[in-house]
Order: C-alpha cells, then sequence, then structure tokens
C-alpha cells in the first residue's frame, strides 16, 4: 500500500486552508493547515512533509521566508506559493529561493491536485536518493 502524501497549507485567510484539506483528503492525502507561519516553522522542524503550500503574503514570516527556511534546513519537502497579489519581483525571488510552483489565487483545484501530486512524487524521489 501506497503511503498517504503529507501535506502542509499555510494561509491567512483560513477559508483557503480549509477549502484545500477538504479537497486534498477527499483525494487520499493527510493534510495540516495553519494560519500563523511561526506555528507552521515549529512543526517542520517536528514532521517530514512531501509538500508545502504557503501564501506568499502574510504577517510575520511571508511565503518566501518560509520557503528559505526549508532549503536552509535542507528539509525533504517541495513548497508551492500561492499568492493572490502576484509580481514579477515575488515570482523571480521564489524561483531563486527553489519554489515547485508559484499559482496565483483563486486557483482550480484540479490544477492544484496535479501540481500537490506532481511535486510529492519529486519529494518522495529525492528522500529515497539520499
Amino acid at each position: 500500500m501506497k503511503e498517504p502524501i503529507e501535506v502542509m497549507v499555510l494561509d491567512d485567510e483560513p477559508i483557503v486552508g480549509e477549502r484545500l484539506k477538504d479537497f486534498l483528503e477527499k483525494n487520499g492525502m493527510n493534510v495540516e493547515t495553519f494560519t500563523e507561519s511561526p506555528a507552521a516553522l515549529n512543526r517542520l522542524g517536528e514532521k517530514t512533509f512531501d509538500v508545502v503550500i504557503s501564501d506568499v503574503k502574510m504577517k510575520g514570516p511571508t511565503g518566501i521566508d518560509v520557503l528559505v527556511h526549508i532549503k536552509r534546513e535542507k528539509l525533504p519537502c517541495k513548497v508551492i506559493l500561492i499568492t493572490g497579489y502576484a509580481s514579477f519581483e515575488d515570482a523571480v525571488g521564489a524561483e531563486m529561493a527553489g519554489v515547485v510552483e508559484y499559482v496565483t489565487k483563486p486557483f482550480q483545484m484540479s490544477k492544484m491536485l496535479k501540481l500537490v501530486k506532481k511535486a510529492a512524487k519529486r519529494a518522495k524521489r529525492s528522500r529515497k536518493a539520499i
């Protein structure tokens, strides 16, 4: 039996996390949601996630900060950044920091599902290579 995909969703709008959690869990994934970056960063130190979906603009550490933390700590997960305020500068910064996908809101859940599966596959493959 395949192990389920472990997903963290970080968005300061609770409705975004709730909708993603419901949809992804219906598709067999384990999902934890957070509305505050510090709590999410603490959890990243406790559990291995395959994919982190994070909003870019938040109070406190931003989605880019979360991505940089993940890369600096060499955590074995892939990051998908979501934003309602897409900017060229943020997209370039995210790409330079190693984001897997940069998605603007609103997004289609079916598209997000494909992106999460693809990112999780890459995360699991890179963990096996170590």
